[in-house]
C-alpha cells in the first residue's frame, strides 16, 4: 500500500513537472526566437540593405506598426504597463523625461532592462530631449549644457561641438541612444536658437552634428521647417508663421539644407514642427503636411533618413485631431515616426489607428515597408555595436 502510495505521487510529480516544462517553453519560445533572429543576422555575410531586408521580411504587421511609434513611458523601472507597451504593440522607441530620471544608475539600469525586456528583432531608440539651457533632464545630477543662445553669443563655434561631445558621452553612459537635438531654428524667441542669423545657426549646428556623429550618438535637427517665427507656444495651441516661401527657404530652411546636403542620413532625424506655414500649406500643420514633409522635406531637399513628428499630444495638434486618426494622418504625409509622450491611451490609440489604416488599405504595404527599413537601417548602423550584434 505505501509503495503504490509513493509511485502515485511520483506520478503526480512528473506530471507537474512536464506541465511546467511546457508552460516555461512556451513562455520563452519568443525570447529564443528572438535571439536566434538576432545572432543568425549578425552571423550572416550580408550587406546592410540585406541585412535590412532580411529583418523586414522576418517582421509581422504589428511589429512593423510598432516601429513606427516612439513612446513615454511612466515610473523609474519597468513595470507592468510599460511592459506592456512594448510587447503588445511593439513599440520601436521611448523617449526619457524627468519622471523617469532619478540618477545616471538609475536611468542605466532602466535602459538596459527596457532593451532587455523589449523581445523585438532589432534595440529600441532610447531619445532624450537635452538640448541645454532650460530644456534638459535631471539637471541636478548631470552637468547640462548651456542654452544654444549662450553658446551662440561666444561666437566660438567649437564650443557647440564640445558640449556636443561632453552631452554624448553623458547619455551614452545611460544607455540613452537619441538626442532630440539640436535646434536649427533660425531666431526662435527662448534661449532654444543660436542666433537670429541662418548662416551663424548652420555654423554652430554644423559643429554640433559633427559631435554627435563622433561620438554614435543618434542626433535630432529640429522643428523643421523652423519655428523661429512662431508666435504662439505649439505645446499649447495652434499657429501659423505668415511669411513668402523665399524668406522660409532663405532663412529658416536654409540650416536643415545645409546638413543634409553635407550629412549621412542615416546620422540623424529631422522632427517636424506642429506650426502651420501658410506659403507651404495653407490647410495642414507641418507634421500632418505631405506639402511640407513629402514634396519639400524628401523630394525637394533630398533628405532620405527618419522623419518624426513633434510630441501628438501638444495642443497645436491635439486640441484639433482626434488620436486613432492623427498618427494615419502623419504616416500618410509622409512621417515615419510618430511620437506619443505621455499617455498610455494616447499610444494606443495611435497604434491601433495605423492598424486599422493598413488594414483597410488607407495606408499601403508598401508605404510601411518603406519607413519602417530606413528605421531597421539606422538601428543596424547605430545600435547593434552597442549590444554585440554589429
Amino acid at each position: 500500500m505505501r509503495k503504490q502510495r509513493i509511485i502515485g505521487i511520483v506520478i503526480i510529480i512528473i506530471i507537474v513537472l512536464a506541465i511546467l516544462g511546457i508552460n516555461n517553453r512556451s513562455i520563452f519560445n519568443d525570447d529564443k526566437q528572438v535571439i536566434q533572429d538576432k545572432q543568425q543576422i549578425k552571423q550572416e555575410n550580408l550587406t546592410i540593405d540585406e541585412k535590412v531586408d532580411q529583418i523586414v521580411a522576418s517582421m509581422s504587421q504589428t511589429e512593423k506598426l510598432g516601429q513606427m511609434v516612439m513612446i513615454g513611458i511612466q515610473g523609474t523601472k519597468v513595470d507592468d504597463d510599460s511592459l506592456y507597451m512594448l510587447n503588445q504593440y511593439h513599440m520601436g522607441g521611448v523617449i526619457l523625461f524627468d519622471r523617469n530620471m532619478e540618477s545616471p544608475e538609475q536611468v542605466k539600469q532602466l535602459t538596459s532592462d527596457l532593451q532587455a525586456q523589449s523581445n523585438e528583432k532589432v534595440p529600441l531608440f532610447i531619445g532624450i530631449d537635452e538640448e541645454g539651457g532650460d530644456v534638459v533632464r535631471m539637471a541636478e545630477k548631470l552637468t547640462p549644457a548651456p542654452s544654444q543662445k549662450e553658446i551662440g553669443a561666444t561666437g566660438d563655434i567649437e564650443q557647440a561641438k564640445t558640449w556636443a561631445i561632453k552631452t554624448a558621452k553623458s547619455l551614452k553612459d545611460m544607455g540613452i541612444n537619441v538626442n532630440f537635438a539640436p535646434v536649427a531654428d533660425v531666431g526662435s524667441n527662448d534661449k532654444r536658437s543660436y542666433s537670429t542669423d541662418a548662416n551663424t545657426v548652420i555654423d554652430f549646428v554644423r559643429a554640433a552634428t559633427k559631435g554627435y556623429q563622433q561620438e554614435n550618438i543618434i542626433y535630432s535637427l529640429k522643428h523643421f521647417p523652423g519655428i523661429g517665427k512662431g508666435k504662439v507656444d505649439s505645446h499649447i495651441d495652434s499657429s501659423s508663421i505668415d511669411v513668402a516661401k523665399e524668406v522660409l527657404m532663405t532663412e529658416d530652411i536654409l540650416p536643415f539644407k545645409t546638413i543634409i546636403d553635407e550629412s549621412d542620413p542615416n546620422d540623424y532625424f529631422i522632427l517636424v514642427s506642429h506650426l502651420k506655414y501658410l506659403a507651404l500649406d495653407e490647410e495642414y500643420p507641418a507634421s500632418l503636411s505631405s506639402k511640407i514633409m513629402t514634396d519639400l522635406l524628401r523630394n525637394k531637399l533630398g533628405y532620405k533618413g527618419i522623419i518624426i513628428t513633434d510630441d501628438m499630444e501638444m495642443g497645436a495638434v491635439a486640441n484639433h485631431n482626434d488620436f486613432r486618426s492623427i498618427g494615419v494622418n502623419a504616416v500618410k504625409a509622409g512621417a515615419d515616426i510618430v511620437l506619443v509622450c505621455h499617455e498610455y491611451k494616447h499610444q494606443q490609440e495611435v497604434y491601433l489607428g495605423l492598424l486599422d489604416a493598413v488594414n483597410s488599405g488607407e495606408i499601403s504595404q508598401e508605404r510601411i515597408d518603406e519607413s519602417v527599413k530606413r528605421i531597421i537601417k539606422v538601428k543596424l548602423l547605430h545600435l547593434y555595436q552597442w549590444y554585440n550584434l554589429a
